[in-house]
């Protein structure tokens, strides 16, 4: 390569020169972010969907010009932070969206940079080493053994229910409740297992008399999905009574924790998920009780020797004589080939707080989201769902129709001012708001309600 053309080539961001070439481009966003933000105003931008497409169209321009433009970042980082729903806003508050850690954020830019891929040891040699030592650690945090990296809650139970396909076969069929995540049946329907038996949860629980007899009468094998968390309202399955009646019947049991199992990490709120050890798969989740950017999912399990099965062989990445030689074989870890680092903001994060820094994050959230549900139920113009398991909140306008209360949420996310959930349980629809922000104030939650308040027809 001649020097004009060395000089003419975008600058990298690994290497030697990287971080001087990083140093510049960083202020740059950093700048767009605070510009970005400052423009939005609020936790959501107002107009609705037509008005966010128009101003993103504006600021991007043609997408594939022949000739690009110095600006663009700035530009488009400013666009979208504009166009953003903020969760580190306390009036963003519908999904398990959580502010991510700025020191996660800032170990996740190191991973980008270095761009490593663990789907084979010389791609990732550090990487490698630091999931098998964190993953591991994880899981016996939550009494398993292992544990694998995955995109999320949905990949985790996918996993989870093919680990168990393989070891039981293919007439394996799931039990769960109507208040389980939507992927377990999609994942049973992608897998090719028969139909679900869905049991009734009328008050968004599994039950475990309902269990008792769908195992005592349903022909196996079986596996019993339960719920640490849900989506709805953040409630968590009677984990003992129904781990022990799978133990009775021989079935097999997945616990769904990508919500909850973050109350791991605090000793307040821990013995909440008393019965997790008794699992055979669990699903985590740190980008929503965690406070890490997307993705930081994990599957753990009690039986490392099950993940055979996910034992890929390609020569390019895992030769026998390699192996054998002793470098690490890493197709078994996922069934996805190319894979970020995404242990490294965990890691990071696990060894800046500590558990006791993360478990007062937990602390903080729960005590809010209690905060909040008391708010509700001392004012006469709304009505509570119940007290918080975790850090999510139903409540409706006293007397209100479902579609007032879905028109007062559509309201709050046209103008910008709020953003709430929704979910339907007992057969009503009620506004949700998930605390996940620790810098949530008092003051925030009561403005919250007077924004629900204001909006809602008299």
């Amino acid at each position: 390569m001649t020097a004009d053309a060395a000089l003419s080539t975008p600058p990298l961001a690994s290497g030697p020169e990287g971080p001087e070439a990083l140093r510049p481009l960083l202020a740059t966003v950093l700048d767009a972010l605070a510009a970005g933000t400052a423009e939005r105003g609020g936790p959501l931008p107002a107009g609705g969907p037509d008005a966010v497409t128009a101003r993103v169209a504006a600021a991007l321009g043609d997408p594939l010009p022949d000739t690009g433009d110095p600006d663009a970042l700035h530009a488009i980082v400013r666009a979208l932070a504009a166009g953003a729903a903020d969760p580190a806003d306390p009036l963003c508050a519908a999904h398990l969206h959580c502010p991510p850690l700025a020191v996660a954020t800032a170990a996740d830019l190191a991973a980008s940079a270095l761009n490593p891929s663990l789907d084979s040891w010389d791609q990732a040699p550090a990487a490698s080493a630091l999931e098998a030592a964190v993953t591991r650690a994880l899981a016996r945090t939550a009494g398993l053994a292992d544990a694998l990296v995955t995109t999320g809650g949905t990949e985790s139970n996918q996993l989870a229910l093919l680990l168990a396909r393989e070891a039981h076969g293919g007439d394996l069929r799931l039990v769960c409740c109507a208040g389980a995540h939507h992927s377990l049946p999609r994942a049973a329907w992608m897998l090719g297992l028969p139909a679900p038996a869905v049991l009734p949860a009328p008050r968004g629980l599994l039950d475990p008399a309902a269990l008792a007899e769908a195992l005592t009468t349903l022909p196996g094998p079986l596996l019993v999905a339960a719920t640490a968390g849900t989506t709805d309202a953040g409630l968590i399955d009677p984990l003992p009574e129904i781990a022990a009646l799978c133990a009775a019947h021989g079935a097999r049991l997945h616990i769904d924790a990508a919500y909850g199992g973050g109350l791991l990490f605090s000793d307040r709120h821990r013995d909440r998920l008393t019965g997790l050890d008794a699992a055979h798969t669990v699903t985590l989740d740190l980008h929503k009780l965690g406070w890490q950017p997307a993705a930081a999912g994990l599957l753990a399990v009690a039986r490392p020797d099950e993940l055979a099965t996910l034992h890929q062989h390609a020569d390019y990445l895992n030769a026998t004589d390699d192996t054998e030689a002793g470098l690490p074989d890493l197709l078994a870890r996922s069934p996805r080939t190319t894979r970020r680092p995404d242990i490294l903001k965990i890691a990071v994060t696990l060894r800046t707080l500590g558990r006791d820094g993360l478990g007062a994050l937990v602390d903080q959230v729960c005590a809010r989201a209690h905060e909040l549900a008391g708010l509700i139920a001392a004012h006469p113009g709304f009505e509570l769902y119940d007290r918080p398991v975790i850090s999510t909140v139903l409540f409706r306008p006293a007397e209100a129709t479902d579609d007032t209360v879905a028109a007062v949420r559509r309201g709050l996310l046209h103008e910008g001012r709020a953003v709430l959930g929704r979910a339907r349980l007992d057969g009503r629809l009620w506004l949700k708001a998930t605390v996940l922000n620790p810098r949530s104030r008092p003051d925030d939650l009561a403005r919250l309600l007077e924004l629900v308040e204001g909006s809602t027809p008299r």
